[in-house]
């Protein structure tokens, strides 16, 4: 069981241990009695089992006896224990999870900063694809709004309207090749890629043809302004 520490009284985990004056202390509760400050085994003086800085330590007749050797060695002894025992809770407890460490402070601090920071990005990021999805599809933009100087090379036309119905044409028309990619809308359409040859092409009205990708070998309907003859 873990015991309590010297000044909150609660418990005191191995990872944030100090063993000192017959106690055991937090790292942020191990702090002079009088103005609070941080102290560490090196700098704190201990009178009635209390750590004092040196500016608050009470003046009593045992000041000069604390820098005999022989308290000196008391100290490096309490140090060594402080060490050891330190070292051993460590190794009791390593492999055992975070949650502990999780608890304190500073852990909690960081933890908050960065939920906050995490928030941000999902906002700017929910943002940018609220912007993306707002945007029409490129099928639906103009164009022509840039035409280059070659039109027919780099300008897609957009598919007209397909009949209602249509009956698969006899074969023995022309040959045709792709000028653009188009994907089929439909299950009795054709997709095609730029440079696929179409055999056996029949027109059905002014805007749609059927024929068949020699590439794929899928038979069906596809757009007259994608393709154009051999």
């Amino acid at each position: 069981m873990n015991p309590p520490c010297g000044r909150c009284k609660k418990p005191v985990y191995p990872t944030e241990k100090i063993n000192c004056l017959d106690k055991y202390w937090h790292k942020g509760c191990f702090s002079c009695e009088v103005c609070k400050m941080a102290l560490s085994m090196t700098n704190y003086k201990g009178f009635e089992k209390k750590p004092y800085c040196s500016m608050h330590y009470p003046k009593t007749s045992f000041t000069i006896v604390t820098d005999t050797p022989e308290n000196l060695r008391l100290k490096q002894q309490t140090m060594l224990n402080s060490q050891a025992l330190y070292k051993e809770d460590f190794e009791k407890n390593k492999g055992k999870g975070f949650s502990v460490v999780v608890d304190t402070p500073e852990m909690q601090r960081v933890k908050k900063t960065q939920d906050q920071i995490s928030n941000i990005k999902y906002h700017e990021e929910f943002e940018k694809s609220k912007i993306r999805s707002d945007a029409p599809p490129p099928e639906n933009r103009q164009d022509y709004e840039e035409q280059p100087s070659n039109p027919e090379k780099f300008s897609r036309p957009a598919a007209q309207l397909r009949p209602a119905a249509a009956v698969a044409p006899s074969s023995g028309g022309k040959r045709y090749q792709a000028m653009y990619s188009y994907t089929a809308a439909e299950a009795d359409e054709v997709s095609l890629q730029e440079g696929d040859v179409i055999l056996d092409v029949d027109p059905i009205d002014e805007g749609w043809v059927f024929g068949c990708n020699q590439r794929t070998g899928q038979r069906g309907m596809l757009p007259a302004n994608y393709v154009r003859p051999v």
